[in-house]
């Protein structure tokens, strides 16, 4: 099947990805060897298979969005399947997808116990197995999951030996410290600038999940922009109300 074709086939292959979730927007903290290993898949040179799991919050979709995103770039056929959302989906979403160069499975844990859907997996991922000489050099299914694969309560135990096959990263969180320098990152991609005092303040008054932090992040850059303020304790209060 063309590239070309096959690229928008899929509902799922033309998503546009948050411009705000790279590889340069990630703050690696103690994953180093995995964003390596990530970045090496963007330019066909990973794992044909791996499997990362991590907390909520860890950057598991941030590093899937920022892997598709970069491969995209490349003109290959490109997947992002959030099962999560299974609900919303038919499982006919595995169909054909042996074919397309990276193929990213996000939060498996949400079809644990659901037996159709596990058997969808199953037989796509033998298939992706099977059809290696038929996709591009360089080919990569990226897994992602919260918890090891004998930990996710997935009842078909040779889809659980599936996972276990490929390379297996564990994506650590970040400490208080590495959500400082996440923080700063952010902020200098933005083009704007956070002062530890302020960060600190931030990691002390709110919540420390690094959405939350990073959503207040983007709505302080605005309130910066619009009032022509720098980001000082004060000035943080007054737009949050604290």
């Amino acid at each position: 099947m063309p590239q070309d074709e096959l690229r928008f086939q899929y509902p799922l292959l033309a998503l546009k990805f948050p411009d705000d979730e790279t590889f340069a927007s990630f703050y690696p903290g103690q994953n180093a060897s995995l964003l390596t290993q990530l970045k090496n898949s963007a330019v066909g040179l990973g794992e044909s298979v791996l499997y990362m799991w991590g907390d909520a919050g860890s950057g598991r979709s941030h590093l899937l969005h920022a892997l598709c995103s970069e491969v995209d770039e490349r003109g290959e056929s490109v997947s992002y399947i959030p099962l999560h959302h299974y609900q919303s989906m038919s499982l006919d979403i595995f169909e054909n997808m042996e074919s397309v160069t990276l193929v990213c499975i996000d939060n498996i844990d949400a079809i644990a116990g659901n037996i159709e859907w596990e058997k969808a997996l199953f037989n796509f991922y033998n298939r992706w197995l099977d059809n290696k000489d038929n996709r591009s050099v360089g080919a990569s299914l990226v897994l992602s999951a919260m918890h090891l694969p004998k930990q996710l309560g997935i009842q078909l135990k040779d889809l659980v030996s599936r996972f276990e096959w490929g390379a297996c990263y564990h994506l650590e969180s970040l400490n208080d410290e590495e959500k400082l320098g996440a923080l700063q990152l952010r902020a200098q991609l933005k083009g704007m600038k956070l002062p530890v005092d302020v960060g600190r303040f931030l990691l002390n008054r709110l919540s420390r999940e690094m959405d939350t932090l990073l959503d207040t992040l983007d709505r302080l850059d605005n309130a910066s922009l619009e009032a022509k303020r720098k980001l000082t304790i004060p000035f943080v209060k007054e737009v949050l109300d604290l």
